[in-house]
């Protein structure tokens, strides 16, 4: 391990500076409703705040009827063009998706086979880093949390761009594509550099292999003797499907618009996406959700059974298990009410490799979270909310049966979800000519200045 940490600063003098911090900076809860502040960016009845016009993507788990939210079964559209529909063509042709999807996304069409090609051409050449990156950026740094050393990655990246801050169209597109091409080459070496800094494990740098898909080529390159199956490939293919997009409003999304919005370089907009998706309320979740599933594991008997889950998800909510947040993780969503398709998708395609490669109790115990959480939910809170299971319910099994480390749960998604930023910073460049400017209302009380020796 490093050993050229900053020493902290001593614990009484810590103490007595949050103690300060948090005199001076408290809010009357009331005052939100008085002012009428939604707060997170959220309607009274739990919708978003309508920020903006999109044709990337689309979110559907419910409709307005007289007023009232009426849930409905999933829907998430790439263009217009539902996610399963897409995953299905991809399975039934045998080929990759996601470079398909990135291509849709982007260019709003989906690509010929011509047009598709071209695009697997040009991650092909973008994969590569730059001469001695690796040795100067990502080897004498290592980093504890790969999302972290990504982004610094990627604002390293901005002095290798001969031409960073033109935000033109052609130069942020070219930009979008070899970032996207680059994550996973990123995203790996930055795992192996922490594997031998804070693991003492060997540390293994595959060739770089141009001719293979996304999906492909990460499986080669996180794996010792870059061997993978066909089967567990197109898996993590529609993983990356799945996380390519989610609508303007998610906070990472959102994040990367808002920072466009400003004007500034594409690097440092796509840190600000990273920096977003690697919080637990975002994509950081289905780490969350796998560490959850290791407790149940490790302190049920048997969590396939209705009565021991029920009784382990009544203590999770009680803050008696887990990890003492009350959250059950993997359920719930803030725009799915009956069902989210990508987590649909996932269960329905990590079942049979699941069971293939014995992970059947971890798979039922899923289950079993996913049928009693509601029903434990409205006896433990009142609530009868309609609720169901979450992407990040499953994506953590499919990349435990594919043998991927959690180091590297959130920057797969990073990985896969560049492709929804690089499209919705192109589309707030082309559409949008101001800088988002929400207001903050100020409940400070005026005060005289008091010079330092009255005070």
């Amino acid at each position: 391990m490093p050993e050229n940490f900053i020493s902290p600063i001593p614990q009484d003098i810590v103490s007595s500076l949050l103690a300060e911090l948090k005199k001076n900076n408290q809010i009357n809860p009331d005052d939100f409703k008085k002012y009428h502040v939604k707060r997170g960016l959220r309607n009274d009845d739990g919708t978003g705040v309508m920020a903006g016009l999109t044709r990337i993507c689309s979110v559907e788990g419910y409709y307005i009827l007289d007023g009232e939210r009426i849930p409905k079964e999933g829907k998430l559209l790439y263009r217009g063009y539902d996610i399963n529909d897409i995953v299905k063509n991809s399975l039934n042709n045998g080929n990759f998706g996601f470079e398909e999807v990135v291509w849709l996304l982007i260019f709003g069409a989906l690509p010929t086979t011509k047009q598709l090609g071209h695009l697997r051409d040009v991650f092909g050449h973008y994969r590569a880093l730059p001469n001695q990156f690796i040795e100067d950026t990502i080897m004498k740094q290592p980093s504890r949390d790969i999302m972290n050393k990504m982004a610094r990655c990627v604002m390293s990246l901005y002095s290798f761009d001969e031409n960073p801050d033109d935000i033109s169209a052609h130069n942020v597109l070219r930009q979008s594509l070899q970032l996207i091409a680059q994550f996973p080459t990123i995203m790996n070496t930055a795992y192996q550099v922490k594997r031998r800094a804070f693991y003492d494990k060997t540390m293994f740098l595959h060739p770089i292999d141009k001719e293979l898909s996304t999906a492909e080529y990460i499986l080669s390159q996180i794996r010792a003797d870059k061997t993978y199956t066909q089967e567990e490939a197109k898996l993590l293919d529609i993983c990356l499907m799945l996380h390519a997009d989610h609508g303007g409003g998610n906070n990472s999304t959102f994040s990367t618009r808002v920072l466009t919005s400003s004007g500034t370089d594409t690097y440092s907009a796509i840190t600000a996406g990273l920096g977003s998706l690697k919080g637990p309320r975002h994509g950081g979740a289905n780490v969350k959700v796998s560490q959850q599933l290791d407790y149940i594991l490790e302190n049920c008997t048997d969590p396939t059974d209705d009565g021991q889950m029920k009784d382990m998800l009544v203590k999770i909510l009680n803050k008696e298990a887990g990890d003492g947040t009350g959250l059950i993780y993997g359920m719930g969503h803030a725009v799915y009410t009956l069902s989210d398709p990508r987590a649909v998708i996932l269960k329905e395609s990590a079942k049979k490799i699941a069971f293939e490669h014995g992970f059947e109790k971890e798979f039922k115990t899923l289950d079993a979270l996913e049928r009693m959480t509601p029903e434990v939910f409205a006896e433990v809170k009142g609530d009868n909310k309609v609720m169901c299971a979450n992407v990040d319910l499953y994506s953590g099994l499919v990349y435990k049966v594919l043998g991927v480390p959690y180091d590297l749960y959130t920057p797969l998604f990073a990985t896969a979800r560049i492709a929804g930023w690089c499209a919705h910073r192109l589309e707030e460049l082309t559409t949008n000519s101001r800088i988002m400017r929400p207001a903050y209302k100020s409940v400070s009380k005026r005060k005289s200045f008091v010079p330092i020796e009255d005070r």
